[in-house]
């Protein structure tokens, strides 16, 4: 991997980024709240705010994909949808579809219209098919889960569902959907198959997208090669969960705008971390001690070093670049990155804390360096700045980062957020010189399976 020590932290010289002017001055955007639509007067909120002028007066705005029926929601045929993967996310996205089937279903005389016909577990899958669909009142509650795991339900076989919804697809009697909630790299790599036959797939794992380059351009291309078929490949929650991120960038770029840079905070962890050790002032707690309590609070993996080491914020620039390369009406200079581990990554762990094996071990290690975090951020208050985990796409430039680096304290990235938000700054033509600006909530499995479903609805 292009992997090198943080600079801040191991004495690799590299300069702070370069701010406009309109970072000197506070007052950064007008806040629009953006609200995605669903039926009867329910709504999902993006729990996310779109910068745009220089007033920071909150607003309310509708979603620009609201769509002109009484329910929210357009559909001429069903929608049939399998789930592979019940974990947190998975568990959260399938109450989320029951409700809004649910509702579907009591706001029309008509049978719901977006039809659960599947759940795969690791081990087992309940196929019910599109003639009795999964519904709240029969399998709500967690229901399903007992029937997932009792004799009702078979083994898991990919190529056995496969075939299944294929069969589907070729009835022509609605869109047939599979969400890939699981962290697979091997499921991702079904994904060409599956939309070759036609079948639509919305995913929030990373792997496909970020993964190594000929999966990705083979998942692209396959996306529209079934002639009618029109079968899409759909991730916003790849990148900030269910903060409208990569659908703001291929608006952007599909609209003819001209992206510049983009620059956020796009861990989590990262984010909570740095919120709390950098506040702008000379001291405070130990690097270590917000560690552990990240790790306690579960924002961090159960190795930390598998968040210290940058990897998820990698993956998440390597998405927004490959999206940048292909919906851009003009040529890019961005380099064609072979996969995630091509992205310029200054990791936070220590040398010599490489390759401790267990989580334990490694906050045990990780005191030893407070000094010399404490000693960055004293040096970073001095300056009138923070210190941030950030990742950076410069388009004009050609360049790919993700490391530390400071910023005034009166930048968004030091006065907007809170806990583990996520802030993301697309810098274009358009919106210059004051960035058009998504935050809010970027982790957590109502978030992400929100972002899920929202990709689902899309396609009706």
């Amino acid at each position: 991997m292009n992997r090198l020590p943080s600079p801040l932290l191991f004495n690799t010289p590299r300069p702070s980024p370069a701010f406009g002017h309109s970072y000197v001055r506070k007052g950064y955007g007008r806040l629009l709240s953006y609200r995605l639509p669903i039926p009867s007067t329910s709504s999902i909120s993006r729990r996310s705010h779109i910068s745009t002028t220089a007033s920071s007066r909150p607003v309310s705005a509708s979603s620009a994909h609201s769509t002109p029926t009484s329910t929210g929601i357009t559909m001429s045929s069903p929608i049939y949808v399998a789930i592979i993967g019940v974990g947190l996310v998975g568990s959260e996205f399938i109450s989320q579809l029951l409700s809004l089937s649910s509702r579907l279903a009591s706001s029309s005389s008509s049978q719901p219209q977006i039809k659960l016909i599947s759940l795969t577990s690791s081990t087992r899958t309940l196929y019910t098919g599109p003639e009795s669909p999964f519904g709240l009142k029969t399998h709500g509650d967690g229901r399903w889960k007992q029937l997932l795991s009792s004799g009702t339900s078979e083994n898991a076989d990919l190529d056995v569902l496969t075939d299944r919804l294929t069969h589907l697809v070729g009835n022509g009697q609605g869109k047939v959907v599979l969400v890939d909630n699981t962290s697979s790299e091997d499921v991702a790599k079904r994904y060409p198959g599956w939309l070759k036959k036609g079948i639509n797939v919305i995913t929030p794992n990373k792997k496909a997208f970020s993964g190594e380059k000929e999966l990705y351009d083979e998942i692209i291309s396959s996306s529209s090669q079934l002639g009618g078929s029109n079968a899409r490949a759909l991730n916003e929650s790849t990148v900030g969960a269910g903060l409208p991120v990569i659908s703001t960038l291929k608006e952007l770029l599909l609209t003819g705008d001209k992206v510049l840079k983009i620059e956020g905070v796009f861990s989590g962890t990262m984010s909570y971390i740095f919120n709390e050790f950098s506040t702008g002032k000379p001291d405070g707690p130990s690097f270590s001690s917000i560690v552990r309590v990240a790790r306690e609070k579960g924002y961090t993996e159960p190795h930390p070093a598998d968040d210290l080491n940058g990897y998820d914020v990698a993956r998440k620039l390597t998405i927004l670049s490959r999206t940048i390369s292909t919906y851009s009406t003009s040529t890019s200079k961005l380099p064609p990155l072979q996969s995630f581990l091509s992205v310029r990554t200054a990791s936070l762990i220590p040398p010599a804390l490489e390759g401790i094996p267990t989580g334990d071990e490694f906050l045990s290690r990780l005191p030893e360096y407070d000094d010399k975090f404490s000693e960055i951020r004293k040096k970073a208050s001095e300056e009138g700045k923070v210190l941030r985990f950030v990742g950076v796409v410069d388009v004009e430039k050609g360049e790919v980062r993700a490391g530390l680096e400071k910023y005034p304290i009166d930048h968004p990235f030091a006065t907007s957020l809170g806990g583990s938000d996520n802030i993301v700054m697309f810098h274009t033509e358009r919106y210059s010189p004051r960035p058009l600006i998504v935050q809010g909530a970027g982790a957590g499995a109502a978030v992400t399976a929100m972002g899920v479903l929202g990709d689902l609805l899309k396609l009706s």
